[in-house]
C-alpha cells in the first residue's frame, strides 16, 4: 500500500514495526523513514495504516491509544473485520476505518503493481477524503456498512481461495486417472485461465458451460457415480447451485431431469 501511494504522488512518511528489520526493509522499498518508536509515527502522521494481521489489531491500537491522536485517523485493511474494532476512537477525538482492495497480494514487493487494477471497499464514518485519495490513483471505491463485512469477505473467498480448493481437486482426480501431477497441472492451465478469463469478460451466466449448462443429467450422474465423501458433496452442491445459473441463461430449458440427491 505504500509503494502504491507513493508511486501516485501520495506522502508516506514511513513505517513502524516490532521488528526493526522489517520496518526498515519497508522504508528503503519506499524511499521513507525508518520509525523506531511507535510514538514518533503516530506524532509525524496524520493517517496510520494498521497493516497487521487481523488477530493483531486490536492490540496494536490498544498501543496507539496511548499516544494522542486527536485528530488523526486510523485505517485497518482486514476484509473482515470492522471499524467497530477501534473502540471508543470517537472520544479521543479521532476517526477509524477499514480499507480493502479486493486483490489477492502473494508478494510484498510486486503486490502493489496490482492494486491500480484492484476496486477498493471503505468503510467507517467521514471516510470521503480517503475515498478521494483511492479515486485519485485511478481506483474504483464503494462503502460498505460495518455489519456487512464478514460477507463482503466471504464472496472475496469464494472467488479466489476457495476456487484453489477446487483447482488442486481437479489435480487430484486426474492423478487417480493414473496422470502425472505435472501433467495434470499443465493440461488444467489453459482450460482454467480460458474460464477465469470467459467469466471476467462475460459475467458467470454468460461463461457456464458443461453438463448442467446443457441439462445433461446421465453425465452428471455418472460424475456422482465415480466420486465419494467431500468431492461427492462439493461437485453435487455447486452443480446445485449452477442450475439457477443455467436456468438464467437458458430460461426455456428444462432442468427438471438435473436431480441432485
Amino acid at each position: 500500500m505504500g509503494k502504491y501511494f507513493m508511486e501516485h504522488g501520495q506522502c508516506v512518511s514511513g513505517y513502524y514495526s516490532r521488528n526493526l528489520d522489517s520496518s526498515k526493509e519497508a522504508a528503503a522499498f519506499t524511499k521513507t523513514k525508518c520509525y523506531k518508536k511507535l510514538k514518533e509515527l503516530i506524532r509525524e502522521c496524520d493517517t496510520l495504516f494498521l497493516t497487521v494481521p487481523d488477530g493483531c489489531i486490536r492490540e496494536v491500537y490498544s498501543e496507539i491509544i496511548q499516544s494522542d491522536i486527536e485528530g488523526k485517523c486510523l485505517v485497518h485493511c482486514s476484509g473482515a473485520l470492522s471499524s467497530m474494532v477501534f473502540s471508543g476512537i470517537s472520544e479521543r477525538g479521532a476517526r477509524g476505518c477499514s480499507i480493502h482492495p479486493i486483490c489477492a497480494v502473494s508478494d510484498k514487493f510486486t503486490g502493489y503493481q496490482d492494486l491500480s487494477q484492484a476496486y477498493f471497499t471503505i468503510e467507517g464514518k467521514e471516510v470521503e477524503d480517503l475515498a478521494e485519495v483511492l479515486k485519485s490513483c485511478g481506483n474504483q471505491v464503494e462503502f460498505l456498512s460495518p455489519e456487512v463485512k464478514v460477507k463482503y469477505h466471504a464472496a472475496s473467498v469464494f472467488a479466489s481461495n476457495l476456487v484453489v480448493g477446487l483447482y488442486d481437486i481437479a489435480i487430484g482426480l486426474l492423478q487417480e486417472c493414473g496422470l502425472s501431477e505435472a501433467f495434470a497441472e499443465h493440461a488444467l492451465k489453459p482450460l482454467f485461465q480460458g474460464n477465469a478469463m470467459n467469466v471476467a469478460s462475460k459475467g458467470a451466466i454468460d461463461a457456464l458451460t458443461g453438463p448442467v449448462e446443457r441439462a445433461d443429467f446421465q453425465t452428471v450422474e455418472k460424475h456422482l457415480a465415480v466420486l465419494s465423501g467431500e468431492r461427492r458433496e462439493i461437485y453435487r452442491l455447486l452443480s446445485k447451485h449452477l442450475i439457477s445459473v443455467a436456468e438464467q441463461k437458458n430460461p426455456g430449458r428444462d432442468y427438471g431431469k438435473v436431480k441432485l440427491t
